[in-house]
Order: structure tokens, then C-alpha cells, then sequence
């Protein structure tokens, strides 16, 4: 499926490309509105209906994502509610395999990620997952989310790579849209990034990975002959 001799970079998301959605998919939509519906003393339909309102209005920016800001708008110590729930955080089948392979392969390996600082540390502490990487990147760290190109440019400052030798796995097609804008040439979304829900319908132009094991073996980089 993909040519990994044209490859030296490898970018891949955390939520719903390497670790299964079902943990963020339960916390934001399930378990917060339960909990803040109890600290208010409001109905649970009532909660989801604010809740849901907040989050589209949200969406796709930055603090969407934002652990720090849903604290100060909800008034509820959201770190503290993710850890309660770390034991639902898992990895999607063959995803380790997938990254032990990657980091014997000699390519550059970065975690990309919308996810805030806090959030990130609680995922790799449950997971253990940072051992497979060369850099860990947060969108929050430079300063603008992966759904728009020039968050790409501001990668790019800070982590030479060229798009058209550069891999990117993500769940979410908006981020893989604007990495196309950029120039990013080998691009892949997730076919099911919540192992609980069924595979996403509707058309894409990307291609969607359903088992990471399919995208093995990994042709490691070599030296260019003299």
C-alpha cells in the first residue's frame, strides 16, 4: 500500500489513529455531561444539550482541544476527570507493532498531535508510546491547530522534513486537507478511529487503513551507494 522507499518522514496522530477514539469519544460526549450535569444539578438531557452547543462552537480550533480552557469555561478540573477514566485509553490493534517496526526502520518518526500537553501526558503515561518516537509535537506548543496549512509551515521551522518524502497518518481529513495544501504527498486517514463505532461512511480521496499490520514490512532507509 505504500511506497516506503519514497519515504524518510513519518507524522502519525495519536486519538483515533494510533490509540482507539472509543476513550475521548466515552469522556467528552458521555462521561462530562454526566458529571457536570451532577455538579450543577441539572438534568442529563439538559447537560448534553449545553455541552454538545459549547463544542460545536469549538470545533477545530485550538481550544477545542484544550484541557486548560474546558476547566475554565466548565468549572470542573478536567485532567483530574481523564485520569479517573486512563483505564479506557488503549491502543489500536497492531499499532505497536506498527511503531517498533517504524523505529528500526532508520525514518524520522514524530508524534503529531492536537491534544493538549496534559491530555498527552496521561495517554503516554497509560501507554508507554514515546519510547517509539523521535519527537513528540503538540499542535498547543506552536500555536495553532493541524487543520489549518500553516501549522504545517511552523512544523516545518522546527523540524526539517521534506512533504514530498513525508508520510501522514490521521483519523481526522480536515488536518490531512490542509497537509496537502502544504505539500505533503503520502497521506492516510483511519477507517474505524473508534473500535466501538462501525467503519466511517462516505466518499474520501484519501485512502483508509483499517490494520496496521497491512502496512507491513517497513523497507528501511539506506545509505545512498558512493
Amino acid at each position: 500500500m505504500i511506497d516506503w522507499a519514497a519515504i524518510d518522514t513519518v507524522l502519525l496522530d495519536m486519538d483515533g489513529t494510533l490509540l482507539d477514539l472509543h476513550f475521548d469519544n466515552y469522556f467528552w460526549l458521555e462521561h462530562l455531561p454526566e458529571y457536570y450535569a451532577q455538579q450543577r444539578g441539572l438534568s442529563t438531557a439538559a447537560a448534553h444539550k449545553e455541552l454538545h452547543a459549547r463544542y460545536a462552537a469549538m470545533r477545530g480550533t485550538l481550544d477545542w482541544y484544550c484541557i486548560d480552557y474546558w476547566s475554565q469555561q466548565l468549572g470542573l478540573d478536567i485532567e483530574e476527570q481523564k485520569r479517573r477514566l486512563r483505564h479506557l485509553i488503549g491502543l489500536r490493534p497492531s499499532a505497536e507493532l506498527f511503531l517498533k517496526a517504524l523505529a528500526s526502520s532508520g525514518k524520522t518518526v514524530a508524534l503529531v498531535t492536537n491534544a493538549h500537553m496534559k491530555s498527552l501526558r496521561i495517554k503516554l503515561q497509560q501507554t508507554g508510546i514515546e519510547r517509539y518516537f523521535d519527537r513528540l509535537i503538540c499542535s498547543h506548543e506552536l500555536g495553532l491547530p493541524k487543520e489549518t496549512p500553516e501549522f504545517w509551515e511552523r512544523l516545518q521551522a522546527t523540524q526539517t522534513f521534506e512533504p514530498t518524502r513525508t508520510l501522514l497518518i490521521d483519523d481526522n481529513e480536515a488536518v490531512l486537507e490542509s497537509a496537502q495544501t502544504y505539500g505533503i504527498r503520502h497521506l492516510y486517514s483511519i477507517e474505524t478511529p473508534d473500535l466501538q463505532q462501525g467503519p466511517r461512511a462516505g466518499e474520501t480521496q484519501f485512502v483508509r487503513i483499517s490494520d496496521f499490520q497491512a502496512l507491513l514490512p517497513i523497507v528501511p532507509l539506506t545509505d545512498t551507494p558512493s
